[in-house]
């Protein structure tokens, strides 16, 4: 019988060791584990518009929609390489000089006034975009048009523009195949460059851009299966063209509900833009990813690491504040204009309808409206009494 107790002692601390209490300092490092989970610890995004013409103003505003939605979710300016073809906000056709809408009530200005363009024009090319991925830019090269990532970055890519099966068109004088950019990515793995990737492209036929991907740890999105069209949205008569591309215009609805703490993953992205909605077919691509889809938060990619810092202690968030005598309230006016990403959400826009514009006279009616009475004076009463007139 003694041997069997000892046996049933030995029994019980054994699975008292593998199966111990839960106490506060084990649920607090649980916490700590999901939160640092990706094992990331800073977030980076290149936003490329790679269209030039007035009539791609809505790749424009794709490319602003983007970096106006990761700019809210924290990713500072330091940390976004932001590349527009062509400057749609200062061109001579647009009839709200320094603007650039992405919805029809034009309540969205996505361009605002504190927006940092690191490449602009024709100097958006396949070369600087290849060359901004792999780091093999000119040593005097400034800091905002580098991507200065390391092995613990979580890096976005956007693109958006015209493009083919197995092609995206810059400037519409250059492409860039699917093998150049596979060949990139892992260039950038090699060099570790990055932890993560999210690739999310709005072009026709934008499935075979990933199709000949190879790097580890790439997750990848695209608006159009091969031989389908990316199709426009909202079309503005007062502008003449459309306002966006519909696979981004329904992703820029998406993140407007996600907030830094947000608990939305990647699956929830995926179902973003149904045919419904979007008419052509979107993709994505997971295969290479190592995590599970269903555990990779929104903001591991549009979001910003922050530093936290974890204790146990009680920590007193009202402070005791001395009573001060009641005093006539005085109403505060701030003279600071507000940025565009404090501007009405996008969510409350879109439902909104449009607000009715200020009618004016086209040019020359008002020439015309007078010739049409001196006409019809001189049918009526001929030129003997045009001194009645003078």
């Amino acid at each position: 019988m003694s041997v069997c107790s000892l046996c049933f002692g030995f029994f019980v601390l054994f699975a008292l060791f593998l199966d111990p209490a839960p106490v506060a300092t084990d649920s607090v490092e649980a916490k700590a584990n999901q939160f640092f989970r990706s094992g990331h610890t800073n977030n980076w995004a290149v936003l490329v518009c790679t269209s030039r013409f007035w009539f791609n103003y809505r790749h424009v505003a794709n490319t602003l929609s983007v970096y106006r939605s990761v700019k809210r979710l924290g990713i500072p300016d330091s940390r976004i390489v932001l590349m527009l073809a062509d400057d749609m906000a200062c061109n001579h056709r647009n009839p709200k000089p320094a603007t650039v809408f992405s919805h029809k009530n034009m309540e969205l200005n996505v361009y605002g006034d504190d927006v940092e363009v690191d490449y602009r024009g024709y100097e958006v090319t396949v070369e600087n975009f290849l060359r901004v991925l792999t780091g093999r830019l000119p040593p005097s090269t400034p800091r905002s048009k580098r991507l200065l990532s390391d092995d613990r970055s979580n890096i976005l890519i956007y693109l958006t523009g015209h493009g083919g099966n197995g092609f995206l068109k810059f400037q519409d004088s250059e492409e860039i195949s699917n093998v150049e950019l596979a060949d990139a990515f892992e260039q950038m793995w090699q060099k570790r460059r990055y932890n993560e990737l999210l690739f999310i492209i709005d072009t026709c036929q934008g499935v075979s851009m990933y199709e000949r991907f190879y790097s580890p740890n790439v997750m990848a999105l695209a608006s159009s299966q091969v031989g389908e069209d990316s199709l426009s949205h909202q079309p503005d008569l007062a502008i003449g063209v459309h306002l966006m591309d519909r696979y981004t215009f329904y992703l820029l609805e998406f993140l407007e509900d996600i907030h830094p703490a947000s608990q939305a993953n990647m699956n929830d992205l995926f179902k973003v833009c149904p045919k419904s909605q979007c008419v052509s077919t979107p993709g994505h691509r997971r295969d290479l990813f190592q995590r599970d889809p269903g555990s990779v938060l929104i903001t591991d990619f549009f979001g910003s690491v922050r530093k936290v810092e974890i204790t146990t202690e009680t920590v007193s968030l009202t402070p005791s504040v001395p009573e001060q005598q009641d005093e006539p309230a005085t109403i505060m006016t701030s003279s600071e204009p507000q940025t565009y990403v404090q501007q009405l959400p996008v969510a409350e826009i879109i439902h909104q309808k449009p607000r009715q514009k200020e009618w004016h006279p086209p040019d020359g009616f008002i020439l015309g409206l007078w010739t049409l009475i001196l006409l019809v004076f001189f049918k009526t009463y001929g030129i003997k009494h045009l001194k009645h007139i003078f």
